[in-house]
């Protein structure tokens, strides 16, 4: 009877082990979706096909204080690949990004003047110590003063469709405190305005473009004018004890910024088994406060989404998978998707897809038909994924959707002369009866 008892007790305690996590598993991925973020703003992007994981007020655009330096070392990197200039390029260093370097409230390195100095020294200045002469100096090697910069940079964010944006210096300060060495042409009082949504899609662009912008930015120290400067990204493998509690697998860059006016921001980016996140932060309360809330959009991330290919190549909609074709040896041609559609998704998620064609209007003819001959693999559209569930957040690029083409299945020929004039023929007599039989019906009505 005993031994009864205690295996009915623990049977029992099993069960109630299990219970609970079941009913702890979901309010674990409710809470993920909350995340309860301290910032401003937030972004969470999958770095490969640009699907937004995450997002808190995306569009409100803010200071992005040194953020900004992202799109100076895009424009750098751009430089170098057109062969405009090259990492061992050198420049001196000019009376305004030299007094900024002297200036302890301006976070200088110390430049030398009369000294010449790569571009790869200023650029790992710039990217790894966030330093804002270096990034003075590359702005006028490139483009001869810094104003002159700051319309490239915004030409380059209209190119690269940020949503909201404008920028008036290259550095991320706000210009009043410059003075008189604020750009010219720009606001006396201006500020750089970023959103995390397009901070987010700079970031795209400058990972994915030049994917060696993340060799400099992962470097967790580098040397400069003789002594160490130390990467402002607490969360790569640092060495200090205090630091290390920040340290996150996978990190490997972005950007971090900080001014009075944008409290503190990041652009965070870490890959891990091939997947690429990148987050952004803005508006947070500390130093501390902008790593640790670039964590919690880490793990939600890598935690709760896994890529899936939602739909194979060759994939065809039911119902819709034959289109009709004109003047053809095949009264009908079948359709597909061109390539495979994955992504990554919450794996509950997969469900909630499906595929929406888009016809080429400019393909068919007045009755809504392929014309023949037709090609096999032949583009006659696009295939829409759209998705039916909660939290749809879209993609960086824009509000639309991912789409593939759509194609042709099969080679459909023309038809020869003689059964085209027979279709012909067919069709006027089939015409001919029936406006006869609504001429006669209409006697009767």
């Amino acid at each position: 009877m005993k031994h009864y008892i205690k295996k009915s007790f623990a049977l029992l305690l099993v069960s109630i082990i299990i219970m609970m996590s079941i009913i702890a598993q979901p309010f674990s991925i409710q809470a993920a979706e909350s995340l309860d973020l301290n910032a401003e703003s937030a972004i969470l992007v999958d770095g490969g096909t640009g699907k937004v994981l995450y997002a808190k007020n995306p569009d409100v655009a803010l200071p992005p204080a040194s953020m900004t330096k992202m799109m100076t070392e895009y424009l750098v990197l751009e430089a170098i690949n057109t062969g405009e200039i090259s990492w061992d390029t050198t420049t001196q260093i000019s009376d305004y990004p030299f007094s900024i370097s002297a200036n302890p409230s301006f976070s200088g390195v110390g430049l030398t003047q009369n000294k010449e100095y790569t571009v790869r020294e200023l650029y790992e200045a710039m990217a790894i110590f966030s330093d804002n002469a270096t990034t003075i100096a590359l702005a006028e090697l490139i483009a001869g003063s810094e104003g002159e910069f700051v319309k490239l940079m915004n030409q380059k964010a209209e190119e690269m469709n940020l949503p909201e944006y404008k920028f008036v210096n290259t550095t991320g300060l706000d210009n009043e405190s410059l003075g008189d060495n604020r750009p010219e042409g720009t606001d006396p009082t201006g500020s750089n305005l970023l959103s995390a949504k397009s901070a987010a899609l700079l970031a795209y662009h400058l990972v994915n473009d030049f994917p060696e912008a993340l060799e400099i930015s992962s470097q967790t120290e580098v040397e400069f004018e003789g002594y160490t400067i130390e990467n402002l990204n607490w969360m790569l493998p640092h060495e200090a004890t205090f630091l290390q509690q920040f340290h996150y697998e996978g990190m490997d860059g972005l950007k971090t910024g900080n001014t009075e006016l944008a409290g503190y921001t990041f652009t965070g980016t870490a890959e891990r088994d091939g997947k690429r996140l990148i987050s952004v932060v803005m508006k947070t309360a500390s130093k501390e406060e902008r790593f640790q809330e670039t964590k919690k959009l880490m793990d939600y991330g890598f935690n709760n989404f896994e890529k899936q290919e939602l739909f194979p190549a060759g994939h065809q909609v039911e119902d819709e998978s034959v289109i009709d074709v004109a003047k053809g040896k095949e009264d009908t041609v079948d359709v597909s998707l061109k390539e495979a559609i994955s992504i990554p998704i919450k794996p509950e998620d997969a469900e909630a897809y499906r595929i929406k064609y888009s016809i080429d209007e400019e393909k068919l003819n007045a009755d809504g038909k392929l014309t023949a001959p037709i090609e096999k693999g032949e583009k006659i559209g696009t295939a829409e994924l759209i998705f039916e569930g909660e939290n749809n957040y879209g993609y960086i690029f824009s509000d639309k959707n991912q789409t593939v083409d759509l194609v042709t299945n099969d080679v459909v020929e023309k038809s020869n002369w003689f059964m085209l004039t027979l279709g012909a023929i067919g069709d006027f007599f089939a015409n001919l009866f029936t406006t006869s039989v609504d001429w006669i019906k209409g006697l009767f009505s």
